[in-house]
């Protein structure tokens, strides 16, 4: 095995659409966590990167479809994520985001650095355009129906309904999501990298060069080498990203999936001026945390990028780990059917590292494995309550009650006592071992069995009851629990690392190295250990089913939305309609109506002059949210008192199935007054 000096790890960048889920958490930032963790308490050299992934198409779908600009909702959501890893532990180095401004500058010019030098095709290829709204049209933002099912909401890319994988020109009546016209197409010119010219070159290095992958990584990139692989594009027209960065480029973008991997040479760039070393030396070990949807990106497409550029090293591993469901269902960020780690977080306070065992015990490293939330508890009760946490608490309350909290000399150890001191070393083996080949389910058993073994011991030798006749002996058993405790809180640290600085909070001591499992002597006699409390607490019943029913009202409302809309109500005449004066408006202020809990106090300007109107939407919007947004609002309504104030005029919105609603707003900002019709 080489001998490397530094260690870049790299985790996927989440996507800044929404927020992150268990599934995110099990897959890559969890397993990462761990690895990196363990690697600084050995002394290592390592760096860890990440950062949100903020270009592409399904983030101007979210903003065109709330009403704001695509940087808006990235940066709504870059801050719930990065503050979401913090809440729970994970410790990146750096954690960016690929709209800073190095990130732009280090993609160009990696860029240019290709262009240069020959590396990509020019080709001209036929694209779905909008002529009425004059642009290229993304997959996502083509809507039609769906050859096999028939469903009429599919898109250019998939249908979300039978799940079928589809290229635009598939759908039945396709349609633009943008002004609702039947698209045409049109010729334009994109930038391709040449896959197809490095398949001996990934061939070698993958299939020859790498058989340790894991087996899920080294069978999908031999089989995406078996099929033979591609030129692909790597620009596509669109107003939202990094601008392709040469001329007779304009209205071109890089495409997200070339973009985003460079982010993680922008962070490095950004955390330290001494990035190259980690970049470009071969002494470096670079390893990505990613999940299975991402690997032929990250074995096939990005090696690529860096073999065709020159200067980088390639990825030593890339530890993709499989899907997780939830109760027993594919987890889905459109059906709301995730646990969110915001809100988990928020409703599950102090459960940080219960979070953390339950996804690294159930991780699907070999196959798609299954969150449920009495799985969840069960594991907080039998296995942390009951094992972790009672030897921690038996181990400082008995030292506390017989030696009042000091650390009592070790006497001469019998034959018992230095079997199962003997075993620590072993388990270090098996954890170093099991971590550096990404076993780290196997590793978090180790960890827990320095805990069985505390019990165990604990168990055997009985002290409360040799304390009637024997404290010499009470004394050597609590001084060999007490470093057991102490060598535990090394190996669960990379794993639990909020349990291990309250187990060294409670022993009295800084942080130990790596190094020092199995030792015996960590704690000396005569040290004042600190206030020995609970690590964990047993989870009842009620908390489990408020989370169940939470999924069960997720489930519900997904089913009420895919009731058929209501039927068309009574025709009326045009010159019904021309009679409602429709006007596009701008909200100045918003405040809630004292003592009711659905109604806002909206100020509006009409663009005939500035008037209130009370608007039955505080459950679905707060009064920041709504300032500065355009609206449409009919200005001729009768005007109606409500809770004492004269309401002139409606807002326009649109409920779904769930009685959800929405704000009706113009597709880009126009004057205030501009009439609809």
């Amino acid at each position: 095995m080489k001998d490397y000096k530094r260690y870049l790890v790299t985790s996927a960048l989440p996507y800044a659409n929404g927020p992150v889920h268990i599934g995110h958490l099990a897959g890559v930032y969890v397993p990462s966590d761990i690895y990196v963790r363990y690697l600084r308490l050995r002394g290592r050299d390592v760096i860890w990167v990440c950062g949100s992934d903020e270009h592409g198409v399904p983030i101007t779908i979210k903003a065109r479809n709330e009403g704001v600009t695509p940087q808006d909702v990235v940066d709504k959501y870059n801050d719930i994520i990065k503050r979401s890893f913090e809440g729970l532990g994970i410790s990146f180095d750096i954690y960016s985001r690929t709209t800073s401004r190095e990130h732009y500058r280090t993609a160009s010019e990696f860029f240019r650095t290709l262009h240069d030098k020959g590396v990509f095709s020019e080709a001209v290829s036929q694209q779905y355009y909008d002529e009425e709204a004059q642009t290229f049209l993304a997959d996502r933002y083509i809507m039609g129906t769906c050859p096999h099912c028939q469903n009429d909401r599919a898109y250019g890319d998939q249908c979300e309904k039978c799940g079928s994988t589809l290229n635009p020109t598939d759908l039945v009546e396709p349609r633009s999501m943008i002004s609702g016209s039947k698209p045409v197409m049109k010729e334009t010119k994109h930038w391709y990298l040449p896959l197809d010219k490095y398949e001996p070159k990934l061939r070698e290095w993958i299939l020859e060069e790498h058989k340790e992958w894991k087996p899920n990584v080294y069978g999908q990139c031999k089989s995406w080498l078996d099929l033979g692989l591609q030129p692909r594009a790597v620009s596509r027209d669109l107003n939202w990203g990094i601008p392709v960065p040469v001329e007779g480029a304009e209205g071109k973008v890089l495409y997200v999936w070339f973009d985003a991997p460079i982010g993680y040479i922008s962070a490095t760039k950004e955390l330290t001026p001494d990035w190259e070393k980690y970049w470009k030396s071969e002494d470096t070990k670079m390893v990505h945390f990613i999940g299975k949807d991402n690997i032929v990106f990250h074995c096939i497409v990005f090696p690529t990028m860096l073999m065709a550029h020159g200067d980088y090293i390639l990825p030593d591993n890339v530890p993709s780990n499989e899907f997780l469901n939830l109760e027993g269902d594919k987890i889905s960020t459109s059906r709301n059917w995730a646990v969110w780690l915001n809100e988990y977080l928020e409703e599950m306070p102090g459960k940080e590292d219960v979070l953390r065992y339950v996804l690294c015990a159930n991780a699907p490293e070999t196959k798609d494995n299954d969150f449920t939330w009495k799985d969840y508890q069960a594991r907080n009760n039998n296995e942390l309550v009951a094992v972790l946490g009672n030897f921690v608490n038996r181990a400082l309350v008995l030292t506390g009650k017989y030696f009042e909290g000091k650390v009592p000399e070790c006497g001469e150890l019998n034959d018992y006592d230095k079997e199962i001191l003997g075993q620590l070393p072993e388990i270090k083996a098996s954890l170093e071992r099991n971590i550096e080949n990404y076993h780290f389910r196997e590793a978090l058993k180790d960890a827990m069995n320095i805990a069985r073994l505390g019990n165990k011991y604990l168990a055997d030798t009985e002290p409360w009851k040799l304390a009637k006749t024997d404290m010499e002996r009470v004394k050597t058993i609590l001084n060999v629990a007490l470093q057991i405790t102490a060598n535990l809180s090394i190996a669960i640290e990379p794993f639990m690392p909020f349990s291990a600085a309250k187990i060294l909070n409670m022993l009295g001591c800084e942080k130990f190295g790596w190094d020092a499992i199995g030792s015996t002597d960590l704690l000396p006699a005569g040290h004042t250990l600190g206030k020995a409390e609970l690590l964990f607490e047993k989870i009842e019943d009620s908390v489990i089913e408020k989370q169940l029913q939470k999924l069960a009202d997720a489930k519900a409302a997904n089913a009420a939305a895919e009731v058929k809309a209501e039927p068309q109500k009574d025709e009326v005449s045009f010159d019904d309609f021309g009679k409602m004066d429709i006007r596009v408006s701008t909200i100045l202020a918003a405040e809630k109506v004292a003592k009711t809990k659905k109604l806002l106090k909206l100020t509006v300007d009409t663009g005939i002059d500035k008037r209130e109107i009370v608007s039955g939407i505080a459950e679905h919007y707060s009064p920041e949210e709504l300032v500065g947004r355009q609206v449409l609002v009919l200005v001729n309504l009768a005007p109606r008192e409500l809770k004492g104030i004269l309401s002139r005029g409606m807002i326009l919105m649109a409920a779904d199935a769930t009685g959800k609603l929405v704000l009706l707003s113009p597709e880009m900002a126009v004057k205030s007054g501009s009439v609809v019709g």
